[in-house]
């Protein structure tokens, strides 16, 4: 399995047509586009034609039901939808247009939210300005440059890889796109392109350290600059080893969601604090209210809504004496400008770097016959960092439940365990006590 590189030249070539393409089919400013298709240079350079010339591409994963879909189809209601790479091909005409330098507008990435419907993060158009000062942030955070190789090895309809590899080729660099991970091809990708910077989530330098550990081989690490890692708790033993690895000059982490980035972390700032997340990221001020939830104040270009939903959108935002700030539900600390996690948002599981919300599954879990109560929730998993489960109070079926939940959820959300329980542990409140069933 070898990585499909891509150079500058070839993307913004390739963008512009992919624009002219867009155009053509009746794709206007601020119009959605779902792309829902496998992760290769063609889906980056649709991302990045689409961003650069208003269009709001809407990245969704290859994996979902067709009941998941369409519920978000549904709610962005897209001017063109992209599902196999034969239809982003017959973009690619001949005809070329102008693109703006930076992206007008960040991709709307679906999250799930406590309430189990999934909703868009939506950055809205900027202007000139804004869009630079957008990618500036990035590229000076990260010192991407038309010397980089980014190794793509996470799906890229999420965030963060997306945005590494969007951010190499806005300053000239090239991309190499796995079609999937797996630490056998990782190891033998690196040492054929040579890589610069890499982002990943714990769960692939736990699969990487293993496969080492199992062959005897060891990956080459002599050719990257940066590392970075973020999406899930990282395992203190799988840190010091990547720092070990790559070197501590080498390896950052960073904390963030799909709403907005937080802080940056070098592996020399986390040996002098240990369990620190780092400080802000520039032109954001962290803070903690009394209940200890973590609040982030943001320049006007990292604001966001959650799509239509205004009642959503006000919970997440406060204004603060630093400007507008919001939160994702995380609670921490802010100890000497060093961020420190307590604790993710309210019952999120994170699973091989994804986010699963139990309410989400509920929601499909307690249509099934026979299911007076069910609860979901995340225990330890040494591959995946958390594996998620779920236990049910009534005669429902163990088998129906598994599949309702392959019929309607994405594999990442599926309980991996199940167990018949006589009542659920809850609060004085009436809340469900997901520790206790941990």
């Amino acid at each position: 399995m070898e990585p499909q590189i891509h150079d500058a030249a070839t993307s913004e070539a390739r963008q512009r047509r992919l624009a002219a393409g867009l155009r053509s089919a009746g794709v206007g400013t601020g119009d959605r586009v779902v792309v829902a298709v496998p992760g290769s240079p063609l889906m980056v350079d649709l991302v990045l034609a689409a961003c650069r010339s208003g269009v709001v591409p809407v990245p969704l994963d290859t994996r979902l039901t067709s009941s998941e879909r369409e519920a978000i189809v549904s709610d962005v209601r897209p001017a063109l939808v992209l599902d196999d790479d034969a239809g982003l091909t017959a973009l690619d005409g001949t005809a070329e247009v102008d693109l703006d330098p930076w992206p007008r507008c960040r991709p709307m990435h679906f999250t799930s939210g406590t309430t189990g419907r999934p909703k868009g993060v939506w950055s809205g158009l900027l202007d000139g300005p804004a869009a630079a000062a957008a990618g500036l942030e990035e590229r000076d955070l990260w010192g991407f440059s038309d010397q980089d190789v980014n190794l793509v090895v996470s799906p890229l309809h999420h965030s963060a890889p997306l945005r590494f590899a969007t951010g190499t080729l806005l300053a000239g660099g090239s991309v190499a796109v796995l079609p999937r991970f797996e630490p056998g091809a990782m190891v033998a990708a690196v040492s054929a392109v040579r890589p610069t910077t890499m982002f990943c989530v714990p769960a692939h330098l736990q699969r990487l350290f293993a496969h080492e550990d199992a062959t005897g081989t060891r990956l080459d690490p002599s050719s990257f600059r940066l590392v970075a890692h973020a999406g899930a708790p990282c395992p203190d033993a799988i840190r010091r080893r990547a720092h070990e690895t790559f070197g501590r000059q080498t390896v950052w982490e960073f904390y963030g969601s799909t709403e907005g980035q937080f802080t940056a972390c070098s592996a020399a700032e986390w040996h002098a604090r240990p369990g620190t997340l780092g400080r802000p990221r520039p032109g954001r001020t962290i803070t903690v209210d009394d209940d200890g939830l973590l609040w982030c104040a943001v320049p006007p270009w990292a604001r966001f809504t959650y799509w239509e939903d205004r009642e959503k959108t006000a919970a997440a935002w406060r204004d603060t004496p630093d400007g507008p700030a919001f939160t994702v539900g995380d609670l921490g600390r802010v100890e000497d400008g060093y961020v420190y996690l307590d604790a993710r948002r309210t019952d999120l599981v994170i699973s091989g770097g994804v986010n699963v919300y139990p309410a989400e599954v509920e929601a499909v879990l307690e249509t099934v016959p026979g299911v007076v109560e069910i609860a979901v929730f995340g225990r330890p998993d040494d591959r995946w960092g958390q594996r998620v489960c779920a236990v049910w109070v009534g005669d429902a079926d163990e088998q129906q439940l598994r599949q309702a939940a392959e019929e309607h959820l994405a594999p990442a959300k599926r309980p991996k365990e199940y167990g018949q329980v006589p009542a659920l542990p809850r609060t004085a409140t009436g809340k469900v006590r997901r520790t206790d069933l941990a």
